[in-house]
């Protein structure tokens, strides 16, 4: 009786995480507001621990060694501060936003929903980690596992995408003004992101240059940035 206890539990934990894994993917078990009706502590958790996994194997350029563990460390808690932080920053403008057009019934439903979108995308980022450990492995030049991790962030924002688009049916359905908020979920999302990505960076870390959390000069302008890197790529003066 004792021995049947024991192994049970760890079943038992295995298949709620199976099915709340399968509940934030599928989206199709959800409540009145489309994302399935867990806590959103448990979204955070998903989100905390499916991003770090993948922060892992993204520092973990150059090998497992124990001059590469600090960057491995720091990328796991980058990943999902990114993430969360974007997330956090762009709430505010987003529920005035809300008030304004008389949707703000909706706006914890809405936030459900935007939340299981960020846990399942870490979730899927989470699943090409072995792929990142094995294109690591086949000796990439930095500038290659830059492309890399853009690539695989890419194809898990496009996943991102069918999932809030999914989540967010039943709200549009109720009324169609959700659809507007949608898109400026989007774009507050995306303005935010690109900036707070740029203040983290780096997530590889060159294995030639020293290790540290912030890059020197990482409190700059992002955007002012990318269109110097833009101007200098096509040649203009």
């Amino acid at each position: 009786m004792t021995f049947a206890f024991s192994f049970a539990r760890p079943s038992s934990f295995s298949s709620r995480l199976e099915n709340l894994i399968a509940s934030i993917l599928s989206g199709a078990h959800g409540a009145a507001g489309g994302a399935p009706r867990h806590r959103l502590r448990v979204f955070v958790t998903v989100v905390a621990a499916a991003g770090a996994g993948y922060g892992l194997a993204m520092g973990a350029f150059g090998g497992i060694t124990p001059d590469r563990w600090p960057q491995m460390l720091y990328a796991a808690v980058k990943v999902p501060l990114l993430l969360l932080a974007t997330f956090g920053l762009g709430l505010p403008s987003f529920f005035v936003i809300h008030s304004l057009l008389g949707l703000r019934d909706d706006f914890s439903t809405a936030v459900r929903a935007l939340l299981a979108t960020q846990a399942g995308l870490t979730l899927v980022l989470l699943s090409f980690a072995p792929f990142t450990a094995l294109v690591y492995a086949s000796g990439m030049p930095y500038e290659w596992a830059l492309l890399w991790n853009t690539a695989v962030f890419g194809l898990a924002s496009a996943s991102a995408q069918l999932l809030l688009r999914r989540y967010y049916r039943p709200l549009i359905q109720r009324n169609p003004k959700h659809r507007l908020m949608l898109r400026v979920w989007l774009g507050l999302y995306a303005f935010i992101g690109i900036q707070m990505g740029w203040l983290l960076r780096p997530f590889i870390g060159a294995p030639d240059t020293p290790t540290t959390f912030f890059r020197s000069g990482a409190w700059g302008n992002a955007y002012e940035q990318l269109w110097n890197i833009w101007v200098a790529a096509i040649g203009m003066n």
